[in-house]
């Protein structure tokens, strides 16, 4: 599959300030009252949530059957996802703001879109998905959040409801809440280096690297959530138990030289 027409994303805590704020405002709540455009915003993104990757054709037939009613539905979608030009101004679609990427072949005459990894998040919370659709979800795009949904079957049989708690990102808790220092396991200081990590990344971010930090996140959620049921997960599967002991082992290096940065300098500053 290739990614060459990949949009330019930012970190997690890019999302949490920029993306979903801004999509919040332009499009609204799937709940309340909406605009005719807000409606076809949120019908294109829970087509793309459910269906996974398509061109704007298959998008629109995925609601119209009537080859006339899918020309018409086809060129909406078209403007809502690259903007329109009118009256010599233009106004951003939903690749703009980055909830959505286009997939190029320079084999094929034509582009398929997809959910980025902010769209999956803002859709989590957004559209209220239900847990079945989720599921659906984490089939269609397993390649892009692969020690995630590539796991989810596993996942969901060890975690069972708890699987779900992507949407408690997606809202954007629990990045950075200094309440999360009261626990007795090492909740802050993980989730803290999180955004350490990728801290240089707000503006741009690697798809991959991106896919990471939401990872982290995700199983670092589970120290909190249900640490044994963690314990559980990682015992199972050795590829993800060595990727989470050398994440932890980061973090572990990197508190034990601010310390050491502390205990060094405590002299200089101090009489």
């Amino acid at each position: 599959m290739s990614l060459a027409g990949r949009q330019v994303h930012g970190n997690l805590m890019s999302y949490k300030v920029y993306v979903r704020p801004a999509a919040r405002k332009m499009y609204g709540e799937v709940t309340g009252k909406q605009t005719k455009h807000q409606e076809n915003v949120h019908d294109l993104l829970q087509i793309l949530f459910t269906y996974g990757a398509g061109t704007t054709w298959e998008i629109a037939k995925t609601k119209l059957h009537k080859v006339v009613d899918v020309r018409e539905q086809e060129k909406i979608y078209r403007r809502l996802l690259r903007g329109r030009t009118d009256r010599g101004k233009h106004s951003g679609g939903i690749l703009n703001i980055g909830l959505v990427d286009v997939e190029k072949d320079a084999k094929k005459p034509y582009h398929k879109y997809r959910l980025s990894l902010h769209g999956i998040l803002y859709c989590m919370d957004a559209l209220e998905p239900t847990k079945k659709e989720i599921d659906c979800m984490a089939t269609k795009y397993s390649f892009l959040l692969p020690k995630v949904f590539g796991r989810w079957k596993s996942l969901k049989r060890i975690l069972g409801s708890e699987a779900y708690c992507l949407r408690i990102l997606a809202k954007g808790l629990y990045l950075n809440n200094i309440a999360m220092a009261q626990t007795d396991n090492p909740l802050y200081e993980l989730m803290a280096f999180i955004h350490t990590k990728y801290k240089r990344s707000f503006e741009s971010i690697s798809e991959y690297d991106l896919s990471e930090q939401i990872s982290y996140w995700f199983y670092t959620f589970l120290l909190y959530q249900n640490s044994e049921k963690l314990k559980k997960v990682l015992a199972q599967d050795e590829e993800l138990q060595e990727w989470y002991r050398d994440f932890f082992k980061q973090a572990h290096d990197y508190y034990s030289a601010r310390l050491r940065t502390i205990q060094n300098s405590s002299g200089t500053f101090l009489p």
